[in-house]
C-alpha cells in the first residue's frame, strides 16, 4: 500500500501469482487443485515458505465434483476435460445473441437469469421456461413458479443448482482451512473484492468477443447502452469489507481495451467512458483498484493520469514499462513485468539482470512493485526465487 500511495518504503515490494506452481514443485498434477484437497494443501504448505514474496495470488482449492455436476461450457479444468498437468482454461461462447440487446436493456435481471444463465450449461436450459421475474407477485406468481417447476427440464435446472451448491458446501471448512494456512505463512489477503470494466463483461462473458467486435460496426449504440447499463448495475453493489489493516483493494483486469484488441478511436468510444466512470467511482468510495492491464497498453498510458495520484496500481503485462515509468512516474504505481518466458527458460543470472534493470529504471521515487507479467505455473523454481531475492536484496532504497 505504501508503494501504491507513493509513501516511503525500505525496499521494492515483490508480488507473484503462485497459481499451479506448487504442483510443479511437489510433483503432483494440477488436478489436485480440484480433486485432492490434502495433496493441494500440503503442496502449498510446503512450497510457499520457500518463495517469500510480499504478496501472492493463489490457486485455491475448487471442488471438481461440483463443477462436474454443473458442467459449465465456459470452463475446462484439469482432471476432467483438460490435461491433469496443466491449469484451467476459460472458453468463450455466444451467450447473448445479436438480437437480444433490447431484452437485456429492458430488464437485465430477467434476461441474465432466464436467458443468459440458461446457456451456461445444457443442464440449465430449463431456466428459459421460467416466468419473467418482474411478473412474479403474490399468489399468482407462486402459481407460475410451481407450474414452471412441474416441467422436467425446469426441475432439472433447479436440481442441478441445488446439487452443485450442496457439493460446494461440503468443502467450505476445508477451503477456509486452506485460506488460513496461506495467511499463517504471512501472506495477507490480496484483494477484498473485484469489479470488471463494463466492456470486458460484455466481451468476456455476456456477448462474447466475436459478437462485440461485430456490434461495434453493426449496432454501436446498443453496445454503448449495454455498457452503461452494466456500469449502473455495478455501481449499485455494496463495498466489500476492508482488510484487517484497513485497506480495500479491488481486483480488475483491462483486457479487451488493450492495443492488441481495439483501435484508439474505438477505445475512446466504447471502452474508456464506462471504464473511467467505474474506476473514478471506486476511488471516490475509498477503494483501491489494482488493475491488471493484460496485453499491451503502451499507447494509452496517458489516460491513467486522469485518476488521482496514488489512487490505483497498474500491473503491466507486455506494456513498455520503461515508457510507463516516464509517463506515470510519481502519479500511478506500476507493477511488473518480468517475462514469464524468461522465468521459464532463462538462467538465474539472466533473471537477476533483468530484475535489476527494472529496479534501476522504475524504483526511483517509489511507486514500483516487481512482479512477473503473468502466470508462473511453468517457471523454473530457481528463477522464481531469484526474482524474489533480487527485490529483497537489490531493491533496497
Amino acid at each position: 500500500m505504501n508503494a501504491i500511495r507513493f509513501k516511503p518504503n525500505d525496499r521494492v515490494p515483490v508480488d507473484t501469482p503462485i497459481g499451479y506452481f506448487p504442483a510443479r514443485v511437489a510433483g503432483i498434477p494440477c488436478s489436485a487443485a480440484f480433486y485432492d484437497f490434502d495433496a493441494w494443501y500440503d503442496a502449498y504448505d510446503t512450497t510457499i515458505p520457500d518463495y517469500p514474496a510480499d504478496m501472492i495470488f493463489v490457486q485455491g482449492f475448487q471442488p471438481g465434483m461440483a463443477l462436474e455436476i454443473l458442467q459449465p461450457q465456459q470452463s475446462r479444468w484439469p482432471g476432467f476435460n483438460t490435461d491433469p498437468n496443466h491449469g484451467h482454461q476459460s472458453m468463450e461462447i455466444e451467450n447473448m445473441r445479436a438480437d437480444e440487446y433490447d431484452a437485456f436493456l429492458e430488464d437485465p435481471s430477467d434476461y441474465l437469469f432466464r436467458v443468459h444463465t440458461s446457456r451456461v450449461t445444457p443442464k440449465l436450459a430449463g431456466l428459459a421456461k421460467f416466468p419473467r421475474l418482474s411478473e412474479l407477485h403474490g399468489f399468482m406468481g407462486a402459481n407460475a413458479i410451481a407450474a414452471a417447476l412441474a416441467q422436467d427440464d425446469v426441475a432439472l435446472a433447479v436440481q442441478t443448482l441445488m446439487e452443485t451448491g450442496r457439493e460446494r458446501e461440503k468443502w467450505r471448512d476445508r477451503i477456509e482451512k486452506f485460506n488460513k494456512m496461506v495467511e499463517g505463512h504471512g501472506f495477507p489477503q490480496y484483494f477484498q473484492g473485484a469489479w470488471m470494466p463494463p466492456y470486458d463483461l460484455m466481451s468476456h462473458s455476456i456477448r462474447g468477443m466475436e459478437g462485440v467486435m461485430q456490434d461495434i460496426f453493426r449496432q454501436p449504440d446498443k453496445l454503448i447502452a449495454a455498457c452503461e447499463k452494466i456500469l449502473e448495475i455495478e455501481l449499485r453493489r455494496p463495498d466489500p469489507f476492508p482488510s484487517e489493516n484497513g485497506y480495500t483493494r479491488i481486483f480488475m483486469t483491462n483486457t479487451r481495451g488493450s492495443d492488441d484488441f481495439m483501435s484508439t478511436r474505438h477505445f475512446d468510444k466504447f471502452y474508456w467512458p464506462t471504464f473511467r466512470k467505474l474506476v473514478h467511482a471506486l476511488i471516490e468510495r475509498g477503494l483501491t483498484p489494482c488493475i491488471f492491464f493484460e496485453g499491451n497498453f503502451t499507447s494509452r498510458l496517458e489516460y491513467l493520469l486522469e485518476f488521482p495520484k496514488g489512487s490505483l496500481c497498474a500491473k503491466l503485462d507486455t506494456t513498455d514499462i520503461f515508457k510507463a515509468k516516464r509517463i506515470l512516474g510519481g502519479h500511478v504505481c506500476i507493477e511488473g513485468n518480468v517475462p514469464s518466458s524468461l522465468l521459464q527458460v532463462g538462467t538465474v543470472e539472466q533473471v537477476k539482470d533483468h530484475c535489476k534493470r527494472l529496479i534501476d529504471a522504475c524504483a526511483p521515487g517509489g511507486g514500483f512493485i516487481l512482479a512477473p507479467r503473468s502466470s508462473t505455473d511453468e517457471v523454473k523454481p530457481e528463477n522464481l526465487r531469484a526474482m524474489i531475492d533480487c527485490a529483497t536484496e537489490y531493491g533496497v532504497y
